[in-house]
């Protein structure tokens, strides 16, 4: 009878490890990380935007999502106080254009509207980045694709490994190929001409769209470094964008929850995203660099630069940059895509990032201005020159 009753509790405990062990057992598909390169599936490309209803607030103007509740700090118009922390990217260049690195906070000197403000963090890009290749993939500029793995190659060469990069390809409607992920196989993938030719075939190009759906969908929650890299003409279809200045703005009315131009600079402006755009089309020969820096204080599409013969969807394309403290790249005047894309690469590799607690708070909305200055010392090269974005955006809506 002891043996019986020995060999009973021996086979529950036998059937007890066996339960424990079928829970703790891995599954039996590896992860995607521990598979040979060839191995790996690449994720179905997923639609942005297309269960997401917007809504203008009638006491701020910002457009938000209309599932946020009622209670939210701008609902009827109350304002809450906050605590957010700023983050302002800066890169320094030398006099012979090259990046300048091992600053330190003591190095800078950091403005809100004026005020002098605490530098409370700091990072000298040792912390991950997140990058979104935004790419044009309508039929007006799908021949220069095929220049987009050479590209992507040569933009995460010149990234750390850690640095997250994620692909989203637009023409009417905006997908997502590849989320943000360190896998250089999939990144390779992604950006392959017929991944890009599969998704959409339309002669419609949602620029702004797309690069609004981005910054909202992609970057919630991130922090440090983050850019957007977008591939166009700036032939936008979406947004009625005219030479009137007025068409940037809201509409009213009926059409009042439609996206604006204003509405992508205020959500790029509110995340703290660079933007740096690729133009496939000639830069216009008034818009040089020292014309950009000269009308940095002033909407772009107006009556002068009409005169001077601008393509009003290039102007606005600058214009964008202007606000976000973005540059635009014209991909006629450097030749090579791989180029640029190395270019922006060091750049982003080598951006100091600094981080303060508005002394003013955060319980207006609104824009603010950012000034960002060089202490000077010994590490400093003189003639150095800082660059950095001019202003952001309190959000109603955090």
């Amino acid at each position: 009878m002891l043996g019986s009753l020995r060999s009973t509790v021996l086979a529950v405990v036998a059937g007890l490890i066996a339960l424990q062990l079928s829970y703790a057992r891995p599954s039996a598909e590896p992860a995607q990380s521990s598979l040979p390169a060839k191995s790996r599936k690449h994720p179905r490309p997923r639609l942005l935007g297309h269960d997401v209803a917007l809504e203008r607030d009638p006491v701020t103007g910002e457009l938000h999502s209309s599932a946020k509740d009622a209670s939210s700090p701008a609902g009827n118009g109350a304002i809450h106080s906050r605590v957010t922390l700023v983050q302002v990217a800066c890169t320094v260049t030398a006099p012979d254009g090259t990046q300048v690195r091992g600053l330190s906070q003591d190095d800078f000197r950091l403005f809100e509207d004026g005020a002098a403000q605490e530098i409370a963090s700091f990072d000298a890009s040792a912390t991950p980045a997140s990058i979104a290749l935004v790419l044009d993939v309508s039929p007006s500029i799908f021949r220069e694709l095929a220049e987009m793995r050479g590209a992507a190659h040569s933009l995460a060469a010149n990234l750390s490994p850690v640095d997250e990069i994620a692909v989203v390809s637009f023409s009417a409607e905006a997908h997502l190929l590849l989320p943000f992920s360190t896998d250089r196989a999939l990144l390779d993938r992604a950006i392959q001409s017929k991944n890009l030719a599969g998704v959409e075939n339309s002669s419609e190009s949602n620029i702004y769209e797309s690069v609004y759906l981005a910054a909202r969908e992609l970057f919630s929650g991130r922090t440090g470094r983050k850019a957007i890299v977008l591939l166009t003409d700036g032939q936008d279809s979406g947004l009625g964008l005219t030479w009137d200045p007025s068409s940037a703005q809201p509409r009213g009315g009926g059409a009042s929850s439609q996206l604006a131009f204003d509405d992508v600079a205020r959500e790029l402006g509110a995340d703290g995203i660079a933007l740096f755009i690729v133009s496939t089309e000639n830069r216009p020969r008034a818009m040089t660099p020292s014309w950009l820096e000269a009308h940095q204080a002033e909407m772009l599409v107006n009556k002068n630069s009409r005169r001077e013969e601008m393509p009003h969807y290039t102007l606005y394309l600058a214009e964008l940059a202007r606000r976000v403290g973005g540059q635009l790249y014209f991909l006629r005047e450097i030749g090579n895509l791989s180029e640029i894309y190395r270019r922006i690469a060091q750049t982003i590799s080598a951006q100091y990032t600094l981080g303060y607690y508005p002394s003013a708070g955060a319980a207006r909305p609104g824009w603010r201005s950012l000034r960002v200055e060089l202490a000077g010392g010994g590490r400093v090269p003189p003639g150095a020159k800082l660059t950095h974005r001019g202003s952001y955006y309190v959000s109603a809506f955090p």
